[in-house]
């Protein structure tokens, strides 16, 4: 059950956090450039006080505010904290890339931070127009990252090319939005979903809603037959603006699928199960298969994204708590994988220089056996090896699968793994048995160095005990649904 309450108290950590941003925004114009670390101390310390707030106020059942149209509850919080530290170790990493690229100024930080609200405000939204608002804050804000490099043409090209994509899916939801409004009479998720299930709803107009729906959200997750921005905007972006891109956001992305398909259009599962099917299968596929022919490793990254999307999709189309849960796991253990890699990337890279090709990670581990380590047991857990949280996510979201009856969809999915990792095994084969063609040390920070072994040993310890994680996802999405 949901409790309504007068007070503001679900949206403490989003009211926090958009003062905190203004106040930056403000100060970060008084603040030199010799210490415009400032900026990015605040920047931190702004996510350490809104994540304490989400602990705080946590309990054990949903509030609302705003008429209900804003809704706290247990999935809610833990996707806000991993969108936080998330959005930390983004700022973490990027530190050094950015005062090499002239990018280290105020304006990356408020808009990361502006991002970062829409993400909070599209996990708690219970109403279509709350939704919307959390995913244009987003989407503008991502927009205007990834153009933040103004002297880089490859940069402006992806801005635009993410802009007018992005306009045009938003232009497919809101449609699809309003036919499901047109059929059910309301715009609060759970009135939408006791519409539909009561059979008071023209089921023509419903379908016809869903199926812009589905394509506005799979632009936003980045699969096929949605995922041409991906690519290029990966390799576009500044690496430290790619690295938020392939984080943050999935989480956002995942919470706007359980939102929408599971708690408004739950009654219609089998109606949007079939349309995630043909999806899940097109995106592995497209994925691994051209992520082969890659030499960039952001594109390789960034098609391997497509692929990582449709294990996603595997989960969620099974329609079960397990499933739902199952997806919930994975998402997290790939913005974990995918801080590493990038991570990792942008330690590689230096001042002139972008780490973003695959022969730059040749010899690797005579440079630094170290950061090798490191890398390898990122592809390892990305190719779904054992002994790594990768290959408990890909069997969590196939087990779901398979108690859906779809052994079929579980050998198809295996087979794309096996394919897939013949390219992370291919950045493994490089780093280890190849000569390096830069002999120039490796030098980083010491929070990134430390940053980035917490990253991998967190890749490999939740390899070996997963359990507490999945119990995590299991709970929170249980209480959330169960409302």
């Amino acid at each position: 059950m949901t409790f309504a309450t007068p007070y503001l108290a679900p949206v403490y950590p989003e009211i926090f956090l958009l003062t905190a941003l203004s106040a930056i925004l403000m100060l970060d114009l008084f603040i030199s450039e010799s210490k415009r670390f400032l900026t990015y101390a605040y920047s931190q310390l702004a996510l350490l006080v809104t994540a304490a707030l989400l602990v705080m106020g946590a309990s054990g059942h949903a509030l609302s505010t705003f008429g209900g149209m804003f809704i706290d509850d247990p999935m809610a919080r833990t996707l806000k904290l991993v969108a936080i530290v998330a959005v930390s170790f983004v700022m973490a990493y990027s530190r050094t890339y950015n005062q090499s690229r002239g990018l280290f100024r105020g304006e990356f930080y408020v808009l990361l931070l502006f991002a970062l609200l829409g993400i909070m405000v599209m996990i708690s939204a219970n109403h279509f127009l709350v939704l919307y608002l959390g995913l244009e804050l987003l989407s503008l804000s991502m927009c205007a990252l990834i153009a933040l490099q103004r002297d880089s043409a490859s940069a402006s090209e992806a801005a635009m090319k993410y802009f007018v994509l992005a306009a045009l899916a938003s232009g497919l939801l809101l449609y699809g939005l309003s036919m499901l409004y047109g059929a059910t009479g309301s715009l609060f998720m759970p009135m939408v979903a006791n519409a539909i299930a009561s059979g008071a709803a023209d089921p023509a107009i419903l379908v016809f809603g869903l199926v812009f729906v589905v394509a506005g959200l799979a632009f936003k997750l980045g699969v096929v037959p949605f995922h041409m921005w991906v690519p290029d905007v990966y390799e576009g972006s500044p690496t430290a603006v790619t690295l938020f891109i392939s984080t943050a956001p999935k989480v956002a992305a995942f919470a706007f699928f359980i939102r929408l398909l599971v708690g408004a259009l739950g009654p219609m599962v089998s109606d949007w199960q079939s349309m995630l099917v043909i999806v899940a299968v097109l995106s592995m596929l497209l994925g691994n298969v051209t992520a082969i022919a890659q030499t960039n490793l952001k594109r390789m990254l960034a098609y391997s994204t497509i692929s990582h999307m449709g294990f996603l999709l595997l989960g969620i189309l099974s329609g079960s708590l397990a499933g739902y849960a199952s997806a919930m796991f994975y998402m997290v253990a790939y913005v974990m994988m995918s801080l590493g890699a990038f991570g990792l990337i942008l330690m590689l890279s230096r001042d002139g220089f972008e780490a973003d090709q695959l022969e730059d990670l040749k010899g690797l581990n005579k440079r630094s056996p170290w950061y090798a380590f490191m890398m390898l047991l990122v592809m390892i857990s990305m190719a779904g090896i054992p002994v790594s949280v990768g290959f408990f996510a890909k069997l969590s979201v196939l087990s779901a699968v398979l108690d859906a009856g779809m052994t079929w969809l579980v050998v198809y999915a295996v087979m794309m793994s096996l394919i897939g990792a013949f390219y992370y095994l291919r950045v493994i084969k490089l780093m280890y048995m190849d000569e390096p063609v830069d002999e120039s040390p490796l030098v980083a920070e010491t929070d990134h160095r430390v940053l980035i072994g917490l990253n991998a040993l967190a890749i490999l310890v939740l390899g070996i005990v997963p359990q507490p994680l999945i119990d995590l996802c299991m709970a929170s999405i249980g209480q959330s649904l169960r409302g």
